[in-house]
């Protein structure tokens, strides 16, 4: 087996910068993302219920006993 030496200096990483402004409109659509499954997962099909039937607490479930809210 051959050896390999090699006596270059590592380069310094430079990450890009994103500026507050460009990623902010992304923060607030993941946060109502957020938001509209947490309420689908711990509110949907009790009394402020937007869809009838039980579709949604079917699908939601194992989520909903994961996160810790009781459905029974």
């Amino acid at each position: 087996m051959a050896e390999f030496v090699t006596d270059s200096v590592p380069q310094l990483l430079h990450l890009p910068v994103i500026p507050l402004r460009e990623i902010l409109p992304w923060l607030v659509f993941g946060g109502l993302l957020l938001l509209l499954a947490l309420y689908f997962v711990g509110a949907e099909q009790g009394a402020t219920s937007l869809i009838s039937g039980r579709m949604v607490h079917e699908l939601v479930h194992d989520g909903r006993h994961l996160l810790g809210f009781p459905c029974h």
